[in-house]
């Protein structure tokens, strides 16, 4: 059994993610296995995977069998396009297919990569994190924090809504151009391998938390039509929820989408990915405080699925 205090720099961050970061090696899996069960406790309490931290709580971890080193190969060094960069921030242009971090049977991501593509650089990677995520099959703008202080202020600023987030997505149908807003609670539970799954709940429910978003059409064509979608609310997979219980499931979604229509739309189009794409993010930026507004655009096989679908 392990008793470990939170430090100062570490407040405000959530128990899962903080447990991650200390418990290197253990299978994310696990650890969500032992925060559900209730071995974990803060402060003598149970405490569930998205509690927030604070400095001074006494954390008691089970005992937990790490995996044979051998097991677990190094993250490969990778860099990947970068839209921003400063002491204090990273912002990357992430290609779909790639995690943001290893986890739930993924070796390695975004995050680990560069940080062993940096390790040996001028001034390395002493400190490098997430401050958002990306869902594996999204590509787009992604920031990273390469300072306590500005991840610490990054987080509050996504938790108070303070930034402004834009996706391209293209959605199966014709959608409705009277509904612009989705305003849908939604709950997120865990499968048994650790797998997060999430749906929409009744409003008049306990289990969701509201979830808001924004849909305005940018382009339609004879079977799809591209949205811009933004986001009042930060839940994991909001927007593919969100489009899918609309009845337009975004082109692609391997999870929520129409599966049969996936395959048949990839063997027509040779379109193999998520159409879902991060191309825009404003925040303020935690050093001086100036607006940042960041932009990435549609990756060539998504430009070039458009293109064909016009014509």
């Amino acid at each position: 059994m392990q008793q470990l205090t939170v430090d100062g720099e570490s407040a405000g961050q959530r128990l899962d993610n903080w447990l991650l970061r200390h418990l290197k090696g253990v299978p994310k899996s696990h650890v969500y296995r032992v925060i559900r069960s209730g071995e974990v406790r803060v402060n003598m309490a149970r405490a569930a995977a998205d509690w927030r931290v604070q400095s001074g709580d006494v954390v008691r971890v089970p005992p937990l069998r790490l995996p044979l080193r051998a097991a677990t190969p190094a993250a490969p060094a990778r860099e990947f396009p970068v839209l921003f960069e400063d002491d204090a921030l990273l912002a990357i242009d992430k290609p779909a297919g790639v995690a943001v971090h290893g986890g739930s049977g993924v070796s390695s991501g975004v995050v680990e990569q560069l940080r062993r593509a940096r390790q040996g650089a001028a001034g390395g990677a002493r400190f490098l994190e997430l401050a958002h995520r990306l869902d594996k099959e999204t590509s787009g703008v992604l920031l990273l924090a390469k300072k306590r202080s500005a991840l610490t202020a990054l987080q509050a600023q996504f938790r108070a809504r303070g930034t402004a987030k834009v996706y391209a997505a293209l959605v199966f149908g014709a959608w409705p151009g009277h509904l612009k807003v989705i305003d849908e609670p939604l709950h997120k539970s865990l499968t048994a391998d650790g797998q997060r799954h999430v749906r929409v709940v009744s409003k008049a429910s306990d289990e969701g938390r509201r979830s808001i978003t924004l849909v305005r059409v940018r382009r339609a064509f004879a079977e799809a039509t591209l949205l811009d979608v933004s986001i009042k609310t930060g839940r994991t997979h909001q927007i593919r929820v969100h489009l899918a219980h609309a009845g337009h499931p975004v082109v692609g979604d391997p999870k929520y989408g129409d599966f049969e229509r996936n395959k048949a739309f990839a063997k027509a189009q040779r379109f193999a990915r998520m159409f879902l794409h991060a191309c825009e993010l404003g925040f303020d930026h935690p050093g001086d405080g100036r607006r940042v507004v960041l932009h990435s655009p549609l990756p060539a096989e998504c430009a070039t699925l458009l293109g064909a679908l016009a014509r």
